[in-house]
């Protein structure tokens, strides 16, 4: 005979006791925070953490945040247990927030990951919770670091000079161009990191000053700041009064305020008569062009002639002919190539 003897229904309370027992092995807290945004600035769920924790612990008793804690009330304690005891200090319900150092605590956080998986220990509950994030442009900081230090120890980049990485920003930004030309989004921001090093490599130089006497020294964040002033100053459409409903008007606004900034005697004033033949013919074509000045091109034999007249033609059909020139070797080299039974790229 068969027993239909019915199992036994769990007892009513069971479902809180096991809350109950959960609860008894309390919380632990990972409070992280962005080295990169001011100590201080934490999050109110950061703080609400702080204020009602057990006990708040920090092995490194230089931590930024250390000071601002206190201001505020937070007993700190400078420890961190191993991961046994930390578990063992969070019996009876009680939160204890852990403050890493900037590096974190990996023998820490990989003893909790062990004591979890062995299944053989009641774990807290463990949560990872952020008291700040990055801004955008946060990460412009560490390269600010990083070049300080590769500037300070590394034997070839402590003996560069504005004159010795002239070529190489050159080299740059001419790999820059060619990603963006071959539409590769990967060398895209490879180049442009490239190029960004350039710019904080001079920086930094500029920072130990220079061999003459009027030779201040400049740092990353003058840059930024004169560059910033005069984006503000150059636009007055999006920063004052004046109104702009074209690229045309943009150009002009560009225009006026720097001519009145650099006053300038002639149009060409700053043209670099370094920069390739194309553009440079080009870049004078359009300077007189937007001027009113209506100086014919020069006239003369040679090849260098008709291609002063070609650019300047580019130019006023609103093409680069820098670029189209480029586009059309492109072709050319293919054809090559292809010619030689070589792959194109």
């Amino acid at each position: 005979m068969t027993d239909h003897t019915a199992e036994p229904a769990p007892a009513a309370g069971a479902d809180a006791e096991a809350d109950a027992a959960a609860a008894s092995t309390g919380r632990i807290v990972l409070l992280t925070a962005s080295h990169r945004v001011a100590p201080g600035l934490l999050s109110w769920p950061a703080w609400e953490a702080l204020r009602g924790a057990d006990r708040v612990l920090c092995a490194d008793p230089a931590h930024p945040q250390l000071p601002y804690l206190r201001e505020a009330g937070v007993e700190v304690a400078h420890e961190v247990p191993d991961a046994h005891a930390l578990v063992d200090a969070c019996a009876g319900g009680r939160t204890i927030v852990l403050i890493p150092a900037g590096e974190g605590d990996q023998r820490l956080t990989d003893g909790l990951a062990r004591l979890a998986g062995s299944g053989r220990v009641a774990m807290p509950d463990l949560e990872l919770l952020p008291g700040s994030y990055d801004l955008p442009g946060a990460r412009l900081l560490d390269l600010v670091q990083v070049m300080d230090r590769v500037r300070r120890e590394c034997p070839w980049t402590s003996r560069q000079t504005h004159e010795g990485l002239v070529k190489y920003a050159i080299e740059e930004a001419y790999e820059l161009v060619e990603a963006i030309e071959d539409g590769d989004r990967e060398a895209l921001r490879e180049e442009l990191g490239d190029v960004l090093l350039q710019v904080f490599f001079h920086a930094r130089i500029a920072e130990e000053g220079g061999p003459g006497e009027d030779d201040e020294p400049f740092s990353v964040d003058d840059v930024a700041g004169d560059l910033v002033e005069k984006l503000i100053r150059r636009h007055p459409h999006v920063f004052g009064d004046a109104e702009a409903h074209s690229p045309e008007d943009v150009s002009a606004h560009w225009q006026a305020t720097k001519a009145v900034e650099k006053q300038r005697e002639s149009v060409t004033d700053g043209i670099p008569l370094g920069q390739p033949g194309l553009a440079l013919a080009a870049k004078l074509a359009g300077r007189a062009r937007a001027g009113g000045i209506g100086v014919p091109l020069p006239r003369g034999e040679g090849i260098g002639y008709e291609l002063l007249e070609l650019a300047a033609r580019a130019e006023a059909a609103g093409t680069d002919p820098e670029t189209a020139l480029r586009a059309a070797a492109r072709v050319y080299r293919d054809a090559i190539r292809a010619a030689e039974g070589v792959d194109v790229p």
